[in-house]
């Protein structure tokens, strides 16, 4: 329990953190690997030149000083950064690496007003909030590890099938190296994927949605292959996994993780949503609802920039003609020739609310979503401006965890 002097020291640097947050992150994780390089193997190195990483960081150091006299607040989002955690090998000792690196930068950012009271009151806060990441990710190893076909950190997969999808996305077919049993997941959830790519000095880790239904004899994840675009690098795991990694290659593979599932038993409609290679979740949850629990009403709405980069389209088109409860929608942002004479898509342009209302028809349903962060924060208004109720919104980042 922390004292009331130094939750009230801590609040007070609440205005402090939201101007200078993002600043002692940066500085944070210029400390961090400087005097640990060898953590450059965990953290994902495209999230940190685009500064994903450090805001991120700074939100949630930002969101903790608010409520750290009720941390209790702040548990769903310890549990969903705990799942990122556990599916990257992160390890109690990694906490007081950090926690030393962050009391400095904050010291570095804001100098002499960082006095020692100030600093003292954020290690004891440090260390609470460590304490509480590393008992929910102690449970969560334990159950990854004991569960039937699981296991604790990384286990060599090979590729059994590699499957071109569309001009941006393959997927790639993963079976256990050692042959055993699969650990089962939940429609919605992610694995790690660990790499080493020749001509590069550290290890790659990413995490990719699964893209198909669980009870199947392998894993399957659906890459989109990230070319430098605006002053953006390529992204090197993405253009590695389509362009050099080859069927029957190993890779490593954390156990499945990730707080975004379905509740395939609801009763009410059931709407998905995505953008671009945001559909693979969604893959995952369409797959597992109309195997495991027909009957529910569903509408499958997906938006791309043509059918060129439109993935896994035929597939659930032909799940339409199969199960009558479901309503596909397809939204192009620039159809090609060829998408207007085949009648290819139902809307051009972008989703907006008018258009949204009148397909779904009720607010009173399960929205789910996932894509590009402009996607999903226009989505997510819509929804908050139709009166969908917050319990009721769903939805999940790529990466770092931006604000809605």
């Amino acid at each position: 329990m922390l004292s009331p002097n130094t939750i009230q020291i801590i609040k007070s640097t609440v205005p402090v953190l939201e101007v200078h947050g993002t600043a002692i992150t940066k500085k944070f994780y210029e400390r961090l690997f400087t005097e640990h390089p060898e953590l450059l193997n965990v953290f994902n190195h495209a999230n940190q030149k685009q500064g994903k990483q450090q805001t991120a960081l700074a939100n949630a150091v930002y969101a903790a000083a608010q409520h750290i006299d009720r941390l209790e607040a702040i548990l769903p989002v310890v549990k969903q950064i705990a799942h990122k955690h556990r599916s990257l090998g992160v390890k109690p000792e990694h906490y007081p690496i950090v926690g030393k690196n962050l009391l400095l930068a904050i010291k570095d950012v804001l100098g002499e007003a960082a006095t020692d009271e100030i600093i003292g009151a954020w290690g004891e806060a440090y260390g609470v909030i460590a304490d509480a990441f590393i008992g929910v990710e102690a449970d969560m190893y334990q159950q990854s590890e004991q569960q039937p076909g699981g296991w604790s950190d990384f286990r060599a997969f090979r590729v059994a099938r590699k499957v071109k999808e569309s001009e941006v996305i393959t997927s790639f077919y993963l079976a256990p190296e050692d042959g055993g049993a699969l650990a089962g997941f939940k429609p919605g959830q992610y694995i790690s994927i660990k790499l080493n790519i020749p001509g590069e000095a550290n290890t790659h880790i990413r995490q990719y949605s699964l893209s198909d239904a669980p009870g199947k004899p392998y894993y399957r994840i659906s890459v989109k292959r990230e070319d430098a675009v605006d002053g953006r690098p390529e992204g090197k795991v993405s253009v590695y996994l389509h362009e050099q990694l080859k069927e029957g290659e190993a890779v490593w593979l954390s156990a499945p993780a990730g707080d975004f599932t379905l509740d395939t038993t609801g009763k009410d409609p059931l709407v998905l949503l995505s953008g671009g290679v945001g559909l693979t979740p969604m893959i995952s949850m369409l797959n597992t609802q109309l195997a495991n629990h027909p009957g529910r009403p569903v509408y499958f709405i997906h938006a791309a920039r043509n059918g060129d980069v439109h993935a896994m389209r035929e597939h659930v088109n032909e799940l339409a003609r199969k199960h009558g409860e479901l309503s596909v929608h397809w939204i192009y942002q620039d159809p090609t020739a060829a998408d207007r004479e085949a009648g290819a898509f139902h809307k051009e342009g972008y989703i907006d609310l008018p258009w949204l209302s009148d397909i779904v028809r009720t607010k009173d349903a399960e929205f789910y979503f996932c894509g590009p962060t402009p996607f999903m924060r226009a989505v997510n208004g819509m929804l908050k401006e139709w009166g969908v109720s917050e319990s009721n919104i769903h939805f999940e980042f790529f990466g770092p965890a931006a604000n809605l």
